[in-house]
């Protein structure tokens, strides 16, 4: 059985949001009880991260260290058109991910006890980010 559903994630500007509790309500609406979730950003300047959620201060210093990592007045870089966070954007999400696989048991994802999904957003400026979820069982 396949079940996918498009949620989509409206951002305020860069950080992190939490999409645990909603990926966890399409996995129950699936009604996969064992399985698998796969959860698919489709932009190319955010990214998803499974991130501890117990402690805020854990995603401020993510942001934070990718903000020292790849700083957006890096004099070098071409591709700015749509703005001085528009490439390193592109590469905040190169060294995360797209996409988290996770498994299904039980019906609910097993995540370990400190772990959430997040949407990480790189842009500055508020989007509405398309999160593709399927659920395999």
């Amino acid at each position: 059985m396949i079940f996918r559903k498009t949620m989509t994630v409206s951002t305020s500007g860069k950080g992190v949001y939490e999409l645990t509790r909603d990926v966890a309500r399409i996995v129950a609406e699936s009604g996969v009880q064992e399985g698998l979730v796969n959860v698919f950003n489709r932009h190319t300047s955010s990214s998803l991260v499974l991130m501890e959620n117990a402690d805020p201060t854990a995603c401020r210093d993510l942001e934070a260290y990718f903000d020292h990592l790849v700083p957006e007045d890096i004099h070098y870089f071409k591709h700015t058109y749509e703005g001085p966070d528009d490439m390193p954007s592109h590469i905040r999400m190169v060294l995360t991910r797209s996409g988290e696989t996770i498994p299904v048991g039980g019906g609910k994802m097993m995540l370990g006890v400190w772990q959430g999904l997040f949407l990480f957003e790189h842009r500055r400026a508020r989007h509405h980010r398309e999160i593709v979820v399927t659920v395999h069982g």
